[in-house]
């Protein structure tokens, strides 16, 4: 069963890392995966601001890296109010190993919004492919 506090402090502290000198939007996420792992991301910006990273992707990616694709939970950590979901790319991200991700939204002030990634996403992208592998 998600932890969704201790979840959420893993999102804010990562949130405090985040290199956002162009945006100044720092976000932290916090990916719980169903073997009980967490992989946390902050936002990386690059002056080429199409390279820029997201929080999610990053915590995603560390977890596929890591052979953890069953994904259980996200916290996302971000300075506005209300808390923001993440963005198109991120949710068509998320949705690839996801589709139903309960996601919790939080701030620096406390404020929470709780979503499933399904609401977020109606209608992700969806290809056939014969040989799909994960």
């Amino acid at each position: 069963m998600t932890d969704w506090e201790a979840l959420a402090d893993e999102a804010v502290g990562m949130r405090e890392k985040a290199y956002a000198p162009y945006s100044r939007y720092r976000v932290g996420a916090a990916l719980e995966t169903a073997d009980g792992r967490v992989f946390t991301g902050c936002n990386i910006e690059n002056r080429a601001y199409g390279l820029t990273l997201c929080a999610e992707r990053v915590a995603l990616a560390g977890a596929v890296a890591a052979g953890a694709v069953d994904l259980t939970a996200l916290v996302v950590a971000t300075e506005s109010s209300p808390p923001q979901p993440p963005c198109g790319a991120c949710r068509e991200s998320l949705a690839e190993f996801a589709s139903r991700l309960p996601i919790l939204l939080v701030n620096p002030a406390g404020e929470q919004r709780r979503h499933d990634l399904a609401e977020l996403l109606p209608h992700p992208f969806e290809m056939e492919t014969r040989d799909r592998e994960r």
